[in-house]
């Protein structure tokens, strides 16, 4: 039996509930993934894919896992519901197929966030960067993609922050260190609209800005920068991305939210308190006019 085709699957946080729920199955009937396969005929590389959110389960691949885990009515006629809903996107859009497949998962999963928390070490977070800062970080930092592919990522960019003008917006708290504000990042112009932004940004009442100063010292966001998504459902975990020059990771371990949580904890701490923030802001701002 092996449900999964092989066109490749951007995950939802329906997709990634659905995974939790059955490796939280498996686990309560004492199976391994092989003896699964064993019982089941479903291949072991399929169970894996199924578990990580990494494929959706066909129908009869579902109810067989089901049977075998023992599963109340109630709770199989909830998942098999979850299952037929798991590949709904939020927002993606057609040209994101032109996309890395790890930017369009975190463009899925943050479509569906409630909650996100940021913090930039050198980078302006991308839901407050202008159109002109934008296309100046995305070809400075990836020299060797063509033009179409700046724009289409720019594109993307631009749309993602109608989530913090949605009927419902995004609670966005950003952390910046000071570094950001302060690298020329597309010319003199761009930074100017750059920062008036940001100040603008920050009288949103579901925005929080902060700004970590250079007199701050040493503190805990200096290793890099992270997201960290929440989501309404208490079953949906938060979940942790980090951009990287090797590549995008996601985390989503109760070890690792606690770190990266403690880690964002004390950044608001050592960041100007948001008043304190929006008036650096706008000295900067009256600096480069």
């Amino acid at each position: 039996m092996d449900p999964v085709g092989q066109r490749k699957q951007t995950p939802t946080v329906r997709l990634r509930r659905l995974a939790a729920e059955l490796r939280r199955l498996r686990t309560e009937a004492g199976l391994t993934r092989d003896e699964v396969s064993d019982q089941t005929g479903i291949n072991s590389v399929t169970l894996y894919r199924i578990e990580t959110a990494k494929a959706r389960p066909q129908g009869r691949t579902l109810t067989a896992m089901l049977t075998l885990y023992g599963t109340a009515d109630d709770e199989r006629a909830q998942l098999v519901a979850l299952s037929k809903n798991a590949l709904t996107q939020g927002w993606l859009q057609p040209f994101h197929a032109e996309l890395s497949e790890e930017y369009t998962a975190y463009i899925s999963f943050e479509a569906e966030a409630k909650s996100i928390r940021s913090y930039g070490s050198l980078f302006v977070p991308g839901l407050l960067q202008t159109e002109d800062y934008a296309r100046a970080v995305i070809r400075g930092t990836m020299p060797k993609i063509s033009n179409q592919e700046v724009e289409d990522r720019v594109r993307a960019r631009m749309e993602r922050q109608a989530l913090l003008a949605a009927d419902k917006p995004l609670t966005l708290w950003a952390i910046v260190d000071e570094a950001a504000l302060h690298r020329d990042v597309g010319g003199a112009a761009a930074m100017r609209g750059q920062i008036k932004r940001l100040a603008e940004a920050a009288e949103q009442p579901n925005i929080t800005l902060q700004v970590i100063s250079f007199a701050s010292g040493a503190h805990p966001g200096m290793p890099g920068s992270f997201v960290l998504l929440g989501f309404a459902d208490p079953v949906d975990t938060d979940l942790i991305y980090i951009e990287s020059i090797g590549g995008d990771l996601f985390l989503e371990s109760g070890s690792d939210v606690a770190t990266f949580t403690d880690a964002f904890d004390h950044l608001r701490a050592v960041a100007k308190s948001p008043a304190d923030t929006t008036k650096r802001l706008t000295q900067l701002a009256k600096q480069r006019e």
